[in-house]
């Protein structure tokens, strides 16, 4: 099954959502054209008589303190407005136009940041202007549908297609994302609530492994010693057992404690970059793992660390669900990305769906802007490819640390 990455937002109109040329015919698009057009007037009054409410009532009453927030709560109701119109759009005209992003109301603490934050909403203002100059549009474009479905019955479909693609030209400039920083911060903002997810995930996992392995064993541990120094005086022989198995524990201990911290950061990665590091774990793998590092220098240090994670994760997935005889990881270096693929020759079948490891993957990964592919046909192999961005890695010298360039197997 292969996961393919969808059109970038903000790109132009797919092939799709160009309407076919105007014909001497009526079809199933001309016939939802004209029943745009005959709705545009009953929308146009609705949307004029609600703006003109809003902006006299607010504006009208700004000398007493409900005039502005009247105004702000107006515009937020232009942005109900705005949705409904793309819905219309989206369902009789075909135009597929990105909803906004909210209003970051997170942003601002207390009422007169967020009254300010609502008075400027660039989405409300546009929706009002595009409701005011859709009055004369929407009798004009009307009467003319109108007048032709019983006079102009010929060439209604050419004159329904014009019309109609004045207004997907007035949805798209006055009813879609202000620009591309605007799509970039409804993107943001879904990436900060991957990442505060994730944190937590991997909080409450580092919580758990602490107290059901190291604290649980330090516990037992004291309790051995306490039982030690009470029988050193009466039974050396057996204080010097109980000490004994505490030095055991003590060693089991530290070696969950290296565990743990090997999965919140390696220190053969934060001292020796990449190549070592997944050299490491591909070493723990079940089964024959290469190793193609290709890399001059090294990445961010937070880009190292989830390529690390994921090729980790990746590996842990080769070992318990392929079935596969052997595996390869490869990184390089791609212009300003860091290129990342494991292949496998097991089973296959691997998928991206909600709530899967590889899901996981693919969100952590986007919250960074990286890119996560999955090619896994049943019957295998499985091919995860990855990209991340590269972010020149900033030391105490600002110098980027070698990385080497080395092949090496398990």
């Amino acid at each position: 099954m292969t996961e393919h990455l969808s059109r970038p937002a903000g790109a132009g109109p797919a092939d799709d959502d160009r309407p076919p040329p105007a014909r001497f015919a009526y079809d199933g698009t001309t016939w939802r054209e004209i029943a745009h057009l005959l709705a545009n007037l009953p929308m146009a009054l609705i949307g004029f008589i609600y703006v003109v409410t809003v902006l006299a009532t607010g504006i009208g009453l700004t000398v007493t303190v409900v005039g502005l927030p009247l105004l702000a709560l107006g515009l937020l109701g232009a942005r109900g407005i705005g949705k409904l119109e793309r819905a219309r759009a989206r369902a009789l005209l075909g135009v597929r136009v990105d909803e906004p992003s909210p209003l970051p109301t997170h942003t601002a603490d207390g009422f007169l940041p967020r009254l300010w934050m609502a008075l400027k909403d660039p989405v409300g203002w546009r929706t009002m202007l595009y409701d005011l100059i859709r009055l004369p549009w929407g009798i004009l474009t009307f009467a003319i549908t109108l007048t032709s479905l019983f006079v102009l019955w010929p060439v209604l479909p050419f004159l329904a297609r014009a019309l109609a693609n004045a207004d997907r030209a007035m949805v798209r400039a006055l009813l879609s994302p202000s620009d591309e920083l605007e799509r970039r911060i409804a993107e943001l903002e879904s990436d900060r609530g991957v990442v505060v997810d994730t944190a937590a995930a991997d909080l409450r996992r580092i919580e758990r492994d602490l107290h059901d392995g190291a604290q649980a064993r330090l516990v037992n541990l004291a309790m051995g010693l306490g039982l030690a120094k009470e029988k050193l005086l009466e039974d050396p022989d057996a204080a010097a057992a109980m000490v004994d198995e505490a030095h055991g524990e003590v060693k089991l201990a530290l070696q969950e404690l290296r565990d743990l911290a090997r999965g919140i950061h390696p220190a053969v990665l934060t001292d020796r970059g990449l190549d070592a590091a997944l050299s490491s774990v591909a070493s723990r793998c079940t089964v024959p793992v290469r190793v193609t590092v290709d890399v001059a220098e090294r990445p961010a240090a937070a880009i190292e660390g989830i390529a690390y994670f994921t090729v980790s994760e990746l590996l842990q997935n080769v070992s318990k669900h392929s079935g596969a005889r052997t595996a390869s990881v490869e990184v390089w270096r791609s212009a300003d990305r860091l290129m990342l693929q494991v292949v496998d020759d097991g089973r296959g079948g691997a998928r991206l769906d909600a709530g899967s490891g590889m899901r996981g993957l693919a969100d952590r990964l986007g919250a960074v802007d990286g890119l996560f592919a999955v090619d896994s046909p049943p019957g295998g192999p499985t091919t995860v490819t990855a990209e991340l961005p590269w972010r020149d890695r900033t030391d105490a010298d600002g110098a980027g640390a070698p990385a080497g360039r080395n092949r090496r197997g398990r």
